[in-house]
Order: structure tokens, then C-alpha cells, then sequence
């Protein structure tokens, strides 16, 4: 049980006082009974809360994918650029959301915004090893010999060793598909590097199970269903479960 004025305010779309406000002109009702009080406590999981007629969808956690545009930074705020945050709904933004990962910001593709610290740690652990697939685009054809170098493990300029990863090139070996266990520092851009070539574009199409929504365009986003967040490892309320969430933009 939770006080009313903490759920509502969790959905991001009013603050605790505005909350205050709401039930004071009995536009909350909590299983159909106008609530008396902001401070009184309903179940997230049982109760029916809705406000204006409108049924308040209470979430522990949200998760967000996000297809990346580039130019844009992979960061909560900055004072001078655009981040993945300004991206957001004003309401998502309240939520207290933050990239799993980063994507640098002449990158594109999947990128997933979350609020469950416990999730983004374990995809991200170095121990976990997470798939992460990316579609890249280079200035002179991949051939074998560079797939064999990635498969055996790379070593950076700097003497970084790199895990084993696949290089797989397409039709004239100008784009490849490169799966990664790790996240190191600009990490697929230093291993071309060391394979005299350069990155043109790099795309993100997945992580772990989660794979980028081929409906979502550049900047659009959605919520993940009830079925990914529980594949990822999420922590997903069954009774709030819905269709597939509308892309927004």
C-alpha cells in the first residue's frame, strides 16, 4: 500500500501538490469512490485509481526504446545539446529515465531508457557478456582476413584486448553486422580503426533480447511490451498490461 499522492505523482504527469488539488475537487476515485485524502494509501497492483475518468496507469518501473537519431546525446542533460531525455513526452521525462549505455552521438539505432537501476547494471556488467549487434558502414571493403582478426580478438592501439567478436560483411563488404560480449570506449570505431578502415555509420540493432522496432523511426519511441521487459529481465506489473504501446514521436 501506497500513499495516493506518491502513485499519482510516479506517472510524472502532476506533482504531489497538484495531486493534493485533484482529490480536494474529487477528481480521483479510487475503486470507483472519490478519494477523501492525497495522503491516503491504495495497492498499485489491486486498485483502480483514475483521475477525471481517465484510469491512471501506475508503473514501478518504465522502459522506453528509443530508435536514436544522430546528433543527439546519449545523456540525461546538457546545457548547450540536444539529449535522448528532450527526446521524451514531458511526462517520461519526470519519470527519472536514463540510457542503458551509450551510443555516441553520431550513432544511431536502439537504445533503451529506463528507470530500473537494478536492470541496467546487470545488462551492462561486464560479466553478463550481452549480445549487443550493430550494422556498420565502412570506407573499403571488409573481407575475411578482417573477420578472422575480429574472431580472434583485438587489440587496440593502446594495447586494450578485446573479447572475440563477430564480423559478418555484407554484399560488397562496404557494411557488416558486428556482435559485440563487451562495451568498451568507442569501441567498434577503434577496432576498424585497427584494421586500417574507418566507420561511416554505425546503427545499434540489438541488445540481448531486445531488438530495435523496425516501425520506429529516427527519434520515435515506445514503451517496451509487457513480454520484453520481461524477456530483458525487467520487472513488469501483469495487471497493468495493455496491446502493444503506439510509437510516439
Amino acid at each position: 500500500m501506497e500513499r495516493l499522492d506518491k502513485l499519482l505523482a510516479s506517472t510524472g504527469r502532476w506533482s504531489r501538490r497538484e495531486v493534493k488539488v485533484l482529490v480536494k475537487e474529487g477528481r480521483v476515485l479510487v475503486d470507483g469512490v472519490p478519494a477523501a485524502r492525497a495522503e491516503d494509501k491504495a495497492d498499485p497492483a489491486a486498485s483502480r485509481i483514475q483521475v477525471d475518468g481517465e484510469e491512471a496507469v501506475i508503473r514501478a518501473y518504465t522502459y522506453v526504446m528509443l530508435n536514436k537519431p544522430a546528433g543527439v546525446l546519449s545523456a540525461t542533460e546538457d546545457p548547450r545539446q540536444e539529449t535522448v531525455l528532450d527526446l521524451l513526452s514531458p511526462e517520461l521525462r519526470r519519470q527519472g529515465l536514463s540510457p542503458v549505455g551509450r551510443l555516441d552521438k553520431d550513432s544511431e539505432g536502439l537504445l533503451l531508457l529506463t528507470n530500473d537501476g537494478e536492470l541496467a547494471h546487470r545488462l551492462l556488467s561486464p560479466k553478463r557478456h550481452v549480445d549487443k549487434v550493430y550494422r556498420i558502414r565502412v570506407d573499403r571493403p571488409l573481407g575475411e582476413a578482417d573477420r578472422a582478426a575480429f574472431a580472434a580478438g583485438i587489440v587496440l592501439a593502446d594495447g586494450t584486448a578485446c573479447l572475440p567478436a563477430k564480423l559478418e560483411p555484407l554484399g560488397e563488404g562496404l557494411e557488416a553486422l558486428v556482435t559485440l560480449h563487451e562495451g568498451k570506449f568507442h569501441q567498434i570505431k577503434r577496432m576498424i580503426a585497427s584494421r586500417g578502415a574507418a566507420v561511416c555509420r554505425l546503427e545499434r540493432l540489438s541488445m540481448g533480447t531486445l531488438v530495435l522496432d523496425d516501425g520506429l523511426e529516427r527519434g520515435q519511441y515506445r514503451l517496451l511490451t509487457g513480454e520484453e521487459v520481461l524477456k530483458i529481465g525487467g520487472k513488469h506489473e501483469k495487471k497493468r498490461e495493455t496491446n502493444k504501446p503506439a510509437k510516439m514521436t
